[in-house]
C-alpha cells in the first residue's frame, strides 16, 4: 500500500515524501510539479501522454495543469519520491517574473538529467524531511527555493516568456467557458456538477467538455478533481479533529468511502494517514 511518510504544508505549496507501490489516476495541479528519487526501484511517470523515467540522475518535471499520473512497471516494488507541488505566488514573492511558473508551457522538458549540484542540493531537502524532529519553516523554505532556483533556471524558458511578455497564465478564450469553470469553482458539493456547469455556461456536456479541452487541454473534470483534492489538502492540515465524513459531503461526495477512494487515486495515501503525517513546523 502506498503511503505518506511525511508532508510539509506552507506558502510554497506542498513538500511531500511518498512511498508509492502502485499507479495513479491520471490527474492535474494548478501548482507546477516536481518528482525526485529518495530510495527504491527506478520508476516512471506518465507526462502529457509521454513515458518518463524517474531515476537517482534523472528528475521529472510537470506543468501546472498538465496530465500525468504515477506508471510504474507492473510488479514494480517500492519506490520513495519526493514530490514538490509550488505555488507560483511563493515563486513569485521572491522574482515577480517566476510567477510565469503558473504557465502549462513553463518547464522545457518532462525528463530531466541531475547535475551533482542539482542532485547535492535535492539530498539535503531530503534529509530534512526524513528526519524525525520539528524542522523550522523557513529552513524548508531557503533548502526548496535553494534547489528549484537551479532547476529553473536550466529547465525553463522563463526568461524567453518573460521577454516576450507573456501572461501569467493562459486566458480562456471562450467566455463561456470562463463562466463554467467560475460555476465549477464555487459549487463543489453538488452531485450534477459538470451538469449544471454546461447548463450555466448555455452549452450542452458535450459541447462544454469539447470547448474547454480546446481551450484549456484537459478536461472540466480534471480540473473539478484538483479542486476537490486542494480542499481535502487544507482542510487536512488544519482540521485536527473533524469527521471525514463532513468533508466528503462538502466535496459533492454521497458517501466517505467514495472520497477515500477518490484521494488515494489522486495520491497514494488515504485520508487519515495523509492527516497523521502532515508537519507541525517546529519553532526554533
Amino acid at each position: 500500500m502506498s503511503i505518506a511518510q511525511r508532508v510539509f504544508h506552507g506558502k510554497f505549496g506542498r513538500v511531500a515524501l511518498l512511498n508509492m507501490d502502485r499507479p495513479l489516476v491520471t490527474h492535474t495541479h494548478s501548482e507546477c510539479h516536481v518528482l525526485v528519487k529518495v530510495s527504491g526501484e527506478d520508476t516512471f511517470f506518465n507526462v502529457n501522454g509521454s513515458r518518463v523515467p524517474l531515476t537517482d540522475r534523472t528528475a521529472v518535471l510537470v506543468n501546472a495543469w498538465e496530465p500525468h499520473c504515477y506508471d510504474p512497471n507492473p510488479a514494480a516494488g517500492d519506490t520513495l519520491i519526493l514530490a514538490l507541488y509550488i505555488e507560483p505566488s511563493w515563486l513569485a514573492s521572491a522574482q515577480g517574473s517566476l510567477a510565469l511558473s503558473a504557465r502549462p508551457d513553463f518547464f522545457t522538458c518532462p525528463s530531466i538529467q541531475l547535475s551533482s549540484q542539482n542532485r547535492g542540493h535535492a539530498d539535503f531537502l531530503i534529509a530534512e524531511a526524513l528526519g524525525h524532529s520539528l524542522v523550522p519553516k523557513e529552513k524548508i523554505e531557503f533548502l526548496l527555493f535553494d534547489f528549484l532556483i537551479q532547476l529553473i533556471e536550466d529547465f525553463s524558458q522563463w526568461r524567453q516568456l518573460w521577454r516576450l511578455g507573456a501572461p501569467v497564465t493562459g486566458a480562456f478564450r471562450d467566455a463561456r467557458i470562463r463562466v463554467g469553470t467560475d460555476y465549477l469553482l464555487k459549487h463543489l458539493d453538488e452531485p450534477d456538477l459538470l451538469d449544471n456547469a454546461a447548463k450555466f455556461a448555455g452549452l450542452s456536456r458535450a459541447h462544454f467538455f469539447t470547448l474547454f479541452k480546446r481551450d484549456t487541454g484537459m478536461t472540466p473534470t480534471l480540473l473539478v478533481n484538483d479542486a476537490r483534492m486542494r480542499q481535502a489538502f487544507s482542510w487536512l492540515e488544519s482540521e485536527r479533529s473533524g469527521t471525514l465524513g463532513l468533508l466528503s459531503e462538502k466535496l459533492g461526495f454521497s458517501e466517505q468511502g467514495h472520497f477515500t477512494r477518490f484521494f488515494r487515486q489522486h495520491i497514494g495515501a488515504s485520508p487519515n494517514q495523509y492527516r497523521r503525517v502532515v508537519d507541525c513546523y517546529g519553532t526554533k
